[in-house]
């Protein structure tokens, strides 16, 4: 439920407001773009994979800055009503789903980060870098980027699944769910 006296940019009681649909889908663009890149290292030709694991880590670096705004951002405004005639187990699943998400999208950038900088590798942001002049440790990274990968994955299914459902509430429900993400649904 959107209280509009304490947010702004509320749409209504029934569709989350501009702010959330935003850091939804920004997050989901950028962990589309992260992931895909971080499935295509082995196709980038070796002298050039330097530069695109950096872009992935300093995405990654967003990812989870975003997550965090995010998070924040949610204790201070509550989500919509769900749609008249949404099932309970819908309405039981929802909101662990939701936290879940959350918190992978949290966690699995925090491991990325111990995986890089235990490769010995600095974070390039292009006007100035970060090192934090770790020394490269093959049985901490290697770990690292095997439960990095784990989380990327169980993400990518996660959010699949959290995108089908939005889908059959969409088109088999006709319940109204997934309208109140959708940046051009008025509620």
């Amino acid at each position: 439920m959107t209280d509009s006296s304490n947010t702004q940019d509320a749409h209504s009681a029934t569709s989350y407001s501009r702010s959330a649909i935003l850091y939804h889908w920004t997050s989901f663009a950028l962990i589309v773009f992260v992931g895909a890149l971080g499935l295509s290292f082995g196709l980038i030709p070796r002298p050039s994979r330097p530069f695109w694991i950096n872009i992935h880590a300093v995405v990654g670096l967003v990812v989870l800055a975003l997550a965090v705004l995010r998070i924040g951002w949610r204790f201070g405004h509550a989500p919509p009503d769900y749609p008249e005639g949404t099932p309970a187990l819908t309405r039981k699943l929802s909101v662990p789903v939701h936290w879940l998400l959350y918190a992978l999208m949290i966690v699995l950038p925090l491991v990325g980060i111990v995986a890089y900088v235990w490769h010995a590798r600095a974070f390039d942001f292009g006007l100035f870098k970060v090192d934090f002049g770790v020394a490269s440790n093959k049985p901490v990274y290697e770990a690292a980027e095997e439960i990095h990968e784990l989380l990327a994955y169980s993400l990518f299914g996660l959010a699949g699944l959290h995108g089908l459902a939005a889908l059959f509430h969409h088109f088999i429900r006709n319940d109204g769910t997934l309208g109140r993400m959708w940046p051009w649904a008025r509620g």
